[in-house]
């Protein structure tokens, strides 16, 4: 039966291991070691190699307190949506169950959101891609390096969802080695066991040196916070992607077993690499960047294209994840009545042509608009999703405290992941998530983007609850 019949239904989906053609259309594409690869990619956006600087910056050492602030508030919802997704994995994820627990309007309205979100974010990381191309081949425009970019990889997602998955188990990759080695490098360096370095050993002396651990005061931990917590964006995609795989529930519950360790290295531990290195206030960050600093430090050759490249990866799975997770979102809104019926349909190769295209058509809007207008229009569709990925964590929240008695009364065998102190931590979570925008209120940028993210929020919502009310009277007089 169709999710347009059931509207208090979440999409179906593949069970077990070994599926081909999911229920609704969708081709269980993706192997274990491509979800493997996207869960731990998905939590190193190239927010973290090129925007980590200014958090140094701002908070001094003590920006591992806001990173390790914001991982903990991310492994509590990661956590949350874990367990419902390892009980229903759905491409809809947090929409879908949001759609059962809270009303088709919520549904309807975080998906669009989420939607918005990522066709912007196409357009910010094509044009950041274009940049560094455009450095290393200047004969070609920086708007030609966009469009290519944008093509291939449209192009990678219309031929199979299998084509998506190897692309990101590449970038991932890089990503992952390249952090690895950067922290097994920095490391030795750190302790001066580095072979053939100049550095001297510091240990940990330079996170208490220059003017103490928290240099700028207390205070700026939370504004370290408002730095960084728009990094971590894109860990949720597993659960929108394991719908697809061999095995949704194995996926889906060793992705979220594995949050912690991957925010704790891929995060804290390069940061904290970075700034043992180098003095916080050290200029070659703020001109470098942290990571380059690093490693011109500790005297590794070419270490500005070294790390082009790898934001350049890390920019291109942004791209890759960002075009699937749309196309996916606008997928699973037309199975659910609530987009273009186009939406809901896939191809022979079980791909949701449509889908891709319409999010793909919106994200070329949105790269012209930041090359035609990017200081007023741009800048405007910016700071109006800006909040946005704060909205959907707090929605996964209290869709979790609906879900839980939801998933015990209708399947309590397939609670396989449970929150810790269910809801303590839960109401803990969404708490700190509330206090987060409400201290953004205090940032002129974060002021910005609160209150135009609400009002964009505030409209989708008004038209969810319109629709869906429209939709209820409809049925009552049919």
């Amino acid at each position: 039966m169709s999710a347009q019949s059931t509207p208090t239904k979440v999409d179906a989906t593949p069970g077990g291991p070994g599926q081909g053609p999911s229920p609704d259309g969708l081709k269980a594409g993706l192997k274990n070691r491509h979800l493997s690869m996207i869960a731990i990619g998905g939590v190193i956006g190239a927010g973290l190699f090129v925007g980590s600087a200014s958090g140094i910056a701002a908070a001094g050492p003590g920006i591992l307190l806001s990173y390790a602030l914001v991982g903990a508030m991310v492994v509590f919802v990661m956590r949350m949506l874990g367990e419902m997704a390892a009980a229903n994995p759905t491409s809809g994820s947090f929409s879908a169950y949001a759609d059962q627990a809270l009303g088709r309007w919520a549904g309807f309205s975080i998906g669009w959101l989420y939607w918005f979100f990522w066709v912007v974010v196409l357009a910010v990381e094509a044009t950041a891609g274009a940049k560094i191309l455009e450095g290393w081949m200047p004969a070609v425009p920086q708007w030609g390096w966009a469009l290519i970019v944008m093509v291939v990889l449209t192009v990678t997602n219309l031929a199979s969802v299998s084509s998506y998955g190897e692309f990101e188990f590449w970038f991932a990759g890089i990503k992952v080695v390249a952090i690895a080695a950067f922290i097994v490098i920095g490391g030795l360096a750190v302790f001066g066991l580095l072979p053939g370095s100049g550095h001297e050993a510091t240990g940990f002396a330079n996170l208490t040196g220059h003017g103490g651990f928290l240099p700028n005061g207390p205070g700026s931990i939370l504004t370290g916070v408002l730095m960084v917590v728009f990094s971590f964006m894109g860990s949720e995609i597993v659960t929108l992607a394991a719908g697809e795989s061999e095995d949704p529930q194995r996926a889906v519950t060793k992705a979220t077993n594995s949050v912690i360790w991957r925010i704790g290295v891929f995060y804290l531990g390069s940061i904290l690499v970075v700034v043992s290195l180098l003095p916080w206030d050290s200029k070659a960050i703020a001109k470098d960047g942290s990571y380059v600093a690093a490693l011109n430090t500790i005297g590794i050759p070419h270490a500005g294209e070294i790390m082009n490249f790898i934001v350049l990866t890390a920019v291109l799975s942004c791209l890759n994840s960002g075009l699937y997770t749309a196309s996916r979102m606008a997928f699973s809104l037309g199975r659910r009545g609530d987009a273009p019926k186009a939406f809901a349909r896939t191809n022979a190769r079980g791909v949701p042509q449509a889908a891709i295209l319409g999010s793909v058509v919106f994200g070329f809007v949105a790269v012209f608009f930041n090359y035609k207008w990017p200081d007023t229009v741009f800048q405007f569709l910016l700071n109006s999703s800006g909040a946005v990925a704060l909205f959907v964590w707090l929605v996964i929240c209290f869709t979790q405290l609906r879900m839980r008695r939801i998933i015990l009364r209708d399947n309590p065998d397939k609670l396989i992941v449970r929150m810790w102190l269910f809801p303590y931590l839960t109401w803990a979570t969404a708490a700190m998530i509330g206090f987060v925008l409400v201290y953004m209120l205090t940032d002129d940028a974060g002021r910005e983007q609160v209150i135009l993210s609400a009002a964009v929020a505030a409209l989708v919502v008004a038209i969810g609850v319109v629709k869906h009310r429209g939709s209820k009277a409809a049925v009552t007089e049919g």
